[in-house]
């Protein structure tokens, strides 16, 4: 129904006969056709009415003026064809105008608030200057909206990372159609840059340091910090959440830490402080985002680390083999043993032998050197046999390597705890992990929400692990009370590790025992599987039967803390049952209570007006009942009854016109944010230039190169010459431009510094038509649109 008190009266004489308007028909029946002296109850009324008809004859409109009393109440309104008035603009002469719609139409109407208190319609002008189309009205801007299922699916999907056309896409289909959407792809777009710039502010310094702000606010135990240079410009910035401050008690002794993880528009490397959590899966215990890569900035950046981690440092850290980052460790953490990732070390042989003739012995030993040997004598005698045989004592590359053999090879490291990481895969798998939220141009404040979001699906998956360790039990392998003793108290994947050992000893043998003042030592020998062929490998166990102590020269438990085969198997040859309570560590245990699983992750989300909550809460509700009810045909029939009833009434009182605008939800600033200022792009390391041996296809493309140039270096005299053979101007590539003269193909190819080679495939009588053709010159070369043909 409309609020309208003349018009039925006005048009009960109105014919059914077809009104043509434009270039398509509309029916008289589907359409009021505005009349002098029509009235309203309001002035939205007369807004809805008038755009009800423009969009059945194909027009849009707009409010052109109007007019307040004294009060400032509401008298007077023009409502026009958008398409009414002309630009006044500038650049007429200009060689690119910019396109527009407004072509002088006269359709108007205008309405007034009469004494009686009702808007009344005093002149009516139905005639256009221009076609008009039903069909397009839906793509005027007057006529579009974004709902706000639209704005919230299109906000969400940003958040989790998924790209723009796939969300508009997804709207699409979900609407039925582009004919069904009552928005374009420009307005989705425009809207979710909206919304990003709300959430980011003036920039990016300062938008990190309100969000940090805001996040320690909400949470007593966020922690950050912001390093500045002395331009007060953003340099470094370290963050950490109470979750991951509370985990680092738990799992704070072993840490890796790498630096080749490139996530932002400034090329500011991710550094996170990755650990081990009692399921065995990566824990986050910190991160930061950092400018440089040199000693200074890693001694900030791990002092504030171990600043915010109450000043415990880690028995352990595993990284590459920088330089500065090994320098900032001795610095800040001068008690900790530090370890170079082992795969970063072997994976540069082919790159450091790849020319010696013996490069495949060589990786073999080198191999065979690192995994195989067991004591410190045993690798060192090996090594010098191999710098022998290969003569490679000029070698600096391996000279370093042995030099600093403490840090990297296995034998002189697997009696310290390791929690089983010999390599910085741990912050490398984080940094994969990262891939679907973050990319090259992500900002500093993006790329902060995204790794809160990236976190809280990572407390998920051991959210899962744990409710399965607390739910499910893995059956023992075998009958042995010791087993049972893992099977009770262990994670499952971590009780699946012990039992491998369990059933691996079944591949040991003692072969002898021999007794000394520390107690009994065995030897076991152990054959194991290596592709196709079988080896036998000989450890040495040592057994101090008052004590209950076990030492095996594997050194599992000291490096995994998980007991070996070789240790199992001694021990039930001396008929123990239960095993002591010092192997079994706390560390992988699943019935102790960790204060890190009831830290809540908190982060910022959707930017949510009081109505997209509403909206939310009542999706929520809807859908708790449509899932009641789908089943049931009579509660179905009466709910959509109901849902249509309330649509219409709804309907009368609906905004006169769509919005997409945001409101603006402001975020408290600090003081000082003001002065920060974005930081600068980060230099990256790199390997320094040489002089090299270029081959015979490089040169050759680099002289295609210097010819190239030195024809783009004579353009302006080609310009000027090529009038006189009828060739106009030609612009530089990658730019579009109207023909106005015939001239050939080859000509605008030799004008744009393309090769004689490739103009002398196209015939020279090739002509390009005048006026209608655009050229365009990309990077693959010319393209010529109205010829449908491509280099």
């Amino acid at each position: 129904m409309e609020d309208v008190s003349f018009v039925e009266s006005e048009n009960e004489n109105v014919d059914n006969n077809v009104n043509v308007v434009g270039e398509e028909t509309i029916e008289r029946d589907d359409c009021i056709v505005p009349e002098v002296g029509m009235q309203f109850n309001d002035e939205k009324g007369v807004y809805d009415f008038y755009a009800r008809y423009a969009y059945a004859v194909g027009f849009p409109i707009r409010k052109r003026s109007s007019t307040k009393d004294d009060d400032g109440v509401l008298r007077y309104v023009t409502l026009t064809c958008s398409r009414e008035g002309r630009r006044n603009s500038n650049t007429s002469t200009s060689m690119k105008p910019q396109p527009t719609i407004q072509t002088g139409c006269k359709a108007r109407i205008s309405a007034s608030f009469d004494i009686h208190g009702y808007w009344k319609i005093n002149t009516v002008y139905l005639d256009h200057n221009h076609k008009t189309s039903p069909t397009k009205s839906r793509l005027y801007r007057c006529n579009r909206e974004l709902s706000a299922q639209v704005k919230r699916k299109l906000e969400v999907n940003d958040m989790a990372g998924i790209p723009f056309h796939k969300s508009f896409n997804s709207a699409v289909v979900e609407a039925g159609g582009y004919e069904n959407m009552t928005c374009i792809e420009k307005d989705c777009r425009n809207y979710i840059e909206q919304v990003r710039r709300l959430r980011l502010g003036e920039g990016d310094a300062a938008a990190i340091q309100s969000y940090f702000s805001k996040m320690q606010a909400r949470c007593s135990g966020f922690y950050f910090s912001i390093d500045l240079d002395d331009d007060s410009r953003l340099k470094n910035v370290f963050w950490a959440d109470n979750r991951c401050r509370q985990a680092y008690k738990e799992f704070g002794d072993v840490v890796t830490f790498d630096t080749t993880y490139l996530t932002n528009k400034y090329d500011m490397p991710f550094a996170p402080f990755v650990g081990v959590n009692h399921h065995g899966q990566s824990t986050l215990l910190g991160c930061g985002l950092v400018s440089n890569e040199d000693t200074d900035t890693f001694v900030w950046l791990f002092k504030t680390w171990l600043q915010c981690m109450h000043g415990l440092a880690p028995h352990g850290i595993i990284t590459d083999q920088d330089r500065a980052m090994q320098n900032a460790i001795q610095i800040v953490f001068p008690n900790t043993r530090h370890r170079w990732c082992l795969w970063h070390i072997l994976k540069k042989l082919p790159e450091k032998f790849g020319y010696h003739v013996d490069k495949s012995s060589i990786f073999s030993a080198i191999h065979t050197l690192v995994y195989d040997s067991q004591f410190v004598e045993e690798f060192e005698e090996g090594w010098k046999l191999m710098i022998d045989t290969y003569d490679l004592h000029e070698n600096y590359w391996l000279s370093g390597l042995y030099e600093n053999r403490g840090r990297w090879v296995p034998c002189f490291l697997k009696t310290t705890f390791w929690a089983g990481m010999s390599t910085t895969q741990r912050s490398e798998s984080v940094n994969a992990f990262f891939d679907g939220y973050v990319h090259s141009k992500t900002s500093l404040k993006q790329f902060v929400e995204q790794y809160e979001r990236a976190l809280r699906s990572k407390v998920e998956k051991e959210f899962q692990a744990d409710y399965k360790s607390f739910s499910q039990m893995v059956p023992c392998a075998t009958t042995y009370e010791m087993e049972k003793q893992f099977q009770k108290v262990y994670t499952i994947s971590k009780f699946r590790e012990v039992q491998g050992e369990f059933t691996g000893k079944v591949y040991c043998d003692l072969l002898s025992a021999s007794e000394g003042h520390m107690g009994t030592t065995y030897e076991v020998r152990e054959d194991i599987l290596l592709g196709d062929r079988r080896k036998k490998k000989m450890f040495v166990v040592s057994f101090n039967t008052e004590k209950c102590e076990i030492i095996c020269s594997c050194h599992l438990f000291e490096f995994r803390g998980i007991v070996c085969r070789h240790a199992i198997a001694v021990l039930i040859r001396n008929d123990v049952t239960v095993m002591p309570d010092r192997y079994i560590l706390r560390r992988w245990r699943r019935d102790v209570n960790r204060a890190h699983t009831r830290v809540a992750v908190n982060y910022d989300g959707l930017a949510s007006t009081p109505g997209q909550l509403r909206y939310d809460d009542m999706c929520q509700a809807f859908s708790k009942v449509a899932d009641r009810a789908a089943d049931d045909e009579g509660r179905y029939c009466a709910i959509m009854d109901w849902i249509e009833i309330q649509n219409k009434e709804l309907s009368l009182v609906k905004p006169s016109s769509g919005s997409n605008n945001i409101s603006q939800c402001t975020v408290p600033q600090d003081p000082m944010s003001g002065s920060v200022k974005d930081p600068k792009s980060s230099k990256r390391k790199g390997a320094p230039k040489r002089k090299r041996i270029k081959g015979s296809l490089e040169v050759s493309a680099k002289k295609s190169k210097v010819r190239s140039d030195r024809i783009k270096g004579k353009r302006q005299t080609l310009r000027q010459s090529s009038m006189d053979d009828g060739v106009p101007e030609v612009l530089p590539p990658r730019q579009q431009h109207a023909m106005t003269m015939p001239f050939s193909y080859s000509q605008l190819l030799l004008a744009n510094g393309v090769s004689h080679e490739f103009t002398q495939q196209v015939p020279s009588s090739t002509l390009i038509p005048p006026m209608t053709t655009n050229v365009i010159f990309n990077s693959q070369g010319p393209y010529l649109p109205h010829h449908g043909g491509t280099n």
